[in-house]
């Protein structure tokens, strides 16, 4: 859906062919992190990644906590349909709030601080991943993603120290 350029937060969408190789080169390039915690969205797709990293890495699947903390965005009746930068997303029915998402990112946060774990890996989505950043970095959270803000890219390894 991202390819097609639509709002794309919970729905069930498969991983492309793309971001089954970007996950492996994701996961060739965590070798050296000494992972020893994986966490990841219920998606299917965040899953299958978080699955294909953990065979780069070594990893048992098996271990692959499973958490819905860290779910996408949840876009209401936009899901589906065209994305678009000038949307009022305030006044959209069914969306989960920016005060929502927020609150489950600091939730998330507080279970990672929780891990008796040194090298986490967490596998999540766009604006899940910026509301989480806002909690872990201060950066500033908005509905959309201002046009200075980095993009977070899809199958990229982010280190936080």
């Amino acid at each position: 859906m991202n390819k097609l350029g639509l709002w794309s937060g919970t729905s069930e969408t498969p991983l492309s062919i793309e971001g089954i190789k970007q996950a492996q080169v994701a996961g060739r390039q965590a070798k050296s992190l000494n992972i020893d915690y994986i966490v990841c969205s219920p998606l299917g797709r965040a899953l299958k990644t978080a699955r294909i990293v953990a065979k780069e890495i070594g990893y048992p699947k098996a271990k692959i906590h499973v958490n819905k903390l860290f779910i996408e965005r949840h876009w209401g009746e936009l899901e589906g349909t065209k994305w678009s930068q000038e949307l009022d997303l305030d006044n959209v029915t069914e969306i989960e709030t920016r005060d929502a998402i927020l609150e489950r990112a600091r939730l998330a946060l507080e279970f990672l601080n929780s891990l008796e774990a040194d090298n986490v890996l967490v596998v999540s989505h766009g604006s899940f991943g910026r509301a989480l950043r806002h909690h872990y970095a201060g950066i500033p959270y908005t509905n959309q993603r201002p046009p200075n803000e980095p993009v977070l890219p899809n199958g990229k390894i982010l280190q936080w120290l």
